[in-house]
């Protein structure tokens, strides 16, 4: 079976993508196509829901991150026994650092890469034929970038409708539906973005009447037919990161649950055996396994409860004294020896690592990173290059008396300085790995 794909682009984040594409997802599946989602960029949040309103697994693809071979690689695999693809872009579809040639980390890099055609979603709220002139642009920015279709979302009525669509036609662009303003349509949000589907209490409902909205007003066949047989050629994953050990133990609960996809597909392919456990439930990592990873996720949800998990940090703590513990993000923060909450309350953590960080005196910190390994541990070798992201707000407010784990560059290259700690068989790091740079 050769599965069909598109991109579903936009101007900018706040345009309705991800709300359109989990419509899509259902409605296409409730046709009894089998569908399946991705998502460009640093995102493990999305993929998630994806996943719900298609019943099978979701993907990242980051053209900053990944190799192209590695991209094409995981795109074949998402692709097998699969109908159609859809692609949704993270913020506007041509977003990314500015670096060499398609390694942007924009959606566009993955239309000229795979030869893939956009459907743009335009949020026309605020505004009539002038959304023809935003069309006008994206039809001609980039002449390797293909816009098949537009889907006018946010619509305030059957006049503005009629005043977008016939602007944006009279260009030779299909108009293959609108969306009439909705507020309850959009997905709830919090510090990190959206919430994750596995929390939304009723997420199955919600997909359901997103679902609705699309088959009610956009048209799906021509959608269909706007996506082209994706036909790549075969990857490697010669750049992909290699299992950390044999039998891995992944921590897994509201607390732990920022991984890529990718990472635990690829692992298991790769031979390895993932055994889930849960801090929160104050589960040990399983003693039969030869190495432990803390994901990211929001431990500054659920401090008081990780700092009361006796026979988890008992576990842990006897674990590290002779097989390998790293932890990302959260993770990171649950590996050092306190977390201050939101409400400026220390709690204490497993002690694993020196660092102490806050969640009540925040600071943003994003981007793409570089990471140069200056010590041997879960995510590879001295002196080996990793590419990988960061993002959040929690800070270190004691940096300890470990040695750093990397020095790390942006996207760029430009030099960011030590990051992350290593003490004995014990790593961590604020950001989270994708890719073997």
């Amino acid at each position: 079976m050769t599965a069909r794909a598109l991109i579903i682009g936009a101007p900018r984040s706040g345009s309705g993508k991800t709300s359109v594409t989990i419509g899509l997802l259902r409605a296409f599946q409730r046709r009894g196509v089998k569908v399946r989602g991705i998502k460009t960029g640093p995102d493990y949040i999305d993929p998630g829901f994806h996943q719900a309103a298609t019943r099978l697994p979701g993907l990242n693809l980051d053209s900053w991150a990944m190799a192209p071979d590695l991209l094409r690689h995981l795109a074949r695999e998402q692709a097998e026994d699969a109908e159609l693809l859809l692609i949704e872009s993270a913020m506007g579809l041509f977003d990314g650092i500015v670096t060499e040639p398609n390694r942007s980390g924009a959606a566009s890099d993955l239309a000229r890469l795979f030869g893939l055609p956009v459907l743009l979603v335009l949020d026309v709220s605020g505004q009539s034929q002038t959304a023809a002139a935003i069309a006008c642009g994206f039809m001609h920015y980039d002449a390797q970038v293909k816009i098949a279709a537009c889907i006018l979302n946010r619509t305030g009525s059957e006049r503005h409708k009629k005043l977008s669509g016939d602007a944006i036609e009279a260009l030779g662009l299909p108009v293959v539906g609108t969306i009439l303003r909705d507020p309850t349509l959009t997905l709830p949000e919090r510090h990190l973005g959206l919430v994750q589907a596995s929390e939304h209490p009723e997420m199955d409902a919600h997909i359901d009447r997103l679902a609705d909205v699309m088959e009610q007003s956009l048209d799906l066949d021509a959608i269909f037919e706007a996506a082209k047989p994706f036909d790549i050629p075969t990857g490697s994953t010669e750049r992909a990161l290699p299992p950390p050990g044999q039998r891995i133990a992944l921590a897994e609960d509201a607390a732990f649950t920022f991984l890529y996809p990718h990472i635990k597909r690829e692992w298991r392919a790769m031979g390895a055996d993932i055994v889930s456990f849960s801090p929160l439930a104050d589960e040990a990592p399983p003693a039969d396994c030869d190495i432990c990873w803390l994901p990211g996720g929001y431990p500054e949800l659920h401090p008081g409860r990780l700092a009361a998990a006796e026979n988890f940090i008992a576990g842990i703590r006897t674990f590290a004294q002779t097989r390998p513990v790293h932890g990302e993000c959260g993770g990171y923060m649950v590996l050092g020896e306190a977390l201050e909450d939101a409400d400026g309350v220390t709690h204490a953590m497993t002690g694993l690592l020196s660092h102490s960080t806050s969640f009540a005196k925040r600071k943003m910190n994003l981007g793409y990173r570089q990471a140069s390994l200056l010590d041997a541990c879960a995510i590879g070798t001295a002196g080996e290059m990793i590419r990988g992201h960061e993002f959040h707000y929690a800070r270190v407010i004691d940096a300890g008396s470990d040695q750093p784990l990397a020095m790390i560059a942006d996207g760029r290259g430009v030099e960011i300085g030590p990051s992350g700690a290593k003490r004995g068989h014990v790593s961590g790091t604020f950001f989270h790995a994708i890719a073997r740079a």
